[in-house]
């Protein structure tokens, strides 16, 4: 080899493997401080796609699971308002029946129809009340389907066709102009029999509302399972193994300090002519 002041090739080359250390090191220092093995897309531009994809997907599926929550929300306060409606029934059936009793005084009847009217006036209150969100379920009348239905997003496309419907209900219409008065005996007895139909009614959309709101916290659990399996396949393939990483780091953390070494004994080898022009 050529012994020269002007080219030092073994310190080019320790300078090159020390370089290429550094780097190396500044590499594992970054996924471990941000403990990611892909940050960017010239990390890996596949992986770094798919992985944006995925999360895409995810922070989709964040909407649609506002979406169902609403739909939740409108359904829980929509059978609350049945229900009450329903034991409003129920009680007003009993004031109908009690002033069917043909042995009552007109007085006396009057003093339950008194109660019975208390009863009518809050049924519209309560219909118009079950409101969420501006939304309310069942005081359609008439009923348009293509407003009025409630439609819940069920994936991140927002397909209308994959959307779930929950219809509308006409309970205002059942009620509205139906309950008169227990005033007379006849009165009296034709509220027994209409009382008995609205009741059918009001129980027939309990349980079809009922049916459509467990299918919904089914469907809001599903998502959040999907996002966490989401999760995880986003971690799998941009997190680092950091157990992995500490064991590179103290394995470059030593080439580096080798390749220090062998920079400055490199850099030394010149100091070597020297003693060929010693006397």
């Amino acid at each position: 080899m050529v012994v020269s002041i002007k080219t030092n090739s073994s310190a080019l080359v320790a300078l090159q493997q020390l370089n290429a250390t550094n780097r190396e090191l500044d590499s594992i220092q970054a996924r471990v401080a941000t403990g990611l093995k892909i940050r960017n897309a010239k990390d890996d531009a596949g992986t770094f796609a798919v992985a944006q994809k995925l999360r895409a997907d995810s922070d989709a599926y964040d909407a649609v699971g506002q979406s169902v929550q609403r739909g939740v929300n409108i359904l829980d306060i929509s059978i609350s308002a049945l229900e009450t409606l329903s034991n409003l029934i129920i009680s007003m059936k009993s004031k109908a029946v009690q002033a069917s009793d043909p042995s009552l005084s007109a007085a006396n009847r009057a003093l339950v129809d008194t109660d019975y009217q208390a009863y009518v006036s809050q049924i519209a209150t309560i219909i118009d009340a079950a409101t969420f969100d501006g939304f309310n379920l069942i005081n359609k009348d008439p009923v348009v389907p293509a407003t009025d239905d409630l439609n819940v997003l069920a994936e991140p496309t927002a397909s209308p066709s994959l959307s779930i419907n929950v219809p509308a209900i006409n309970i205002k219409a059942v009620t509205t102009g139906v309950f008169t008065n227990v005033a007379t005996l006849a009165a009296a007895q034709a509220e027994v029999t209409s009382l008995s139909t609205i009741l059918q009614t009001v129980t027939g959309a309990l349980a079809s509302l009922g049916g459509s709101s467990l299918r919904l916290e089914t469907h809001s659990s599903f998502i959040t399972k999907l996002q966490d399996s989401l999760t995880i396949g986003i971690g799998s393939l941009v997190d680092a193994d950091l157990g992995r990483e500490s064991a590179r780091l103290q394995s470059v953390q030593i080439q580096q300090q080798l390749s220090t070494q062998a920079l400055q004994i490199a850099n030394s080898r010149p100091q070597q002519i020297l003693s060929l022009f010693q006397n």
